[in-house]
């Protein structure tokens, strides 16, 4: 247990949980409470499994990971598990939607959907938080050193 909370001091663990939890936070609250325009939690499970024929059980996986896994990354609590579940979701999107529409982003409305580019680098951060931690004011740390005591 001590490992998978353990953390340092350092301000880059910081910086990344929290540019991560910023940027993914929208995305599972339109996920969840249908915020940002998004459809919410029924609405999304709906298009996950009807539309993208996702299992059931994945589709919940994605909601709440993106969700409940941004609030995690925010304080700092379970930021290991938290951001390779952010990796793993990023790779589903990749494969399955984002692969077939090239790298870039539809920035001029001249593809026919969005590129991988964003989510690359939302796994980028993702693999170097499961490395490294937390950082700096997280829950991670207060945790793991009680778990040393």
């Amino acid at each position: 247990m001590k490992a998978f909370f353990q953390t340092d001091d350092s301000w880059t663990g910081l910086i990344l949980r929290l540019t991560l939890g910023i940027v993914i936070f929208p995305h599972g609250a339109q996920k969840v409470l249908g915020w940002y325009g998004g459809f919410g939690f029924d609405g999304t499970m709906g298009f996950f499994t009807q539309t993208l024929g996702l299992p059931w059980i994945i589709a919940f996986l994605v909601v709440i990971g993106e969700f409940f896994g941004s609030l995690g990354l925010l304080v700092g609590f379970l930021t290991r598990f938290s951001a390779a579940s952010i990796g793993v979701i990023m790779l589903g999107a990749i494969t399955m939607v984002h692969l077939r529409n090239g790298f870039f982003m539809n920035w001029f409305g001249k593809q026919a959907g969005e590129g991988y580019e964003y989510h690359l680098l939302v796994l980028g951060i993702s693999i170097a938080l499961t490395i490294i931690g937390a950082g700096r004011w997280s829950v991670d740390q207060q945790i793991a050193q009680r778990i040393a005591k």
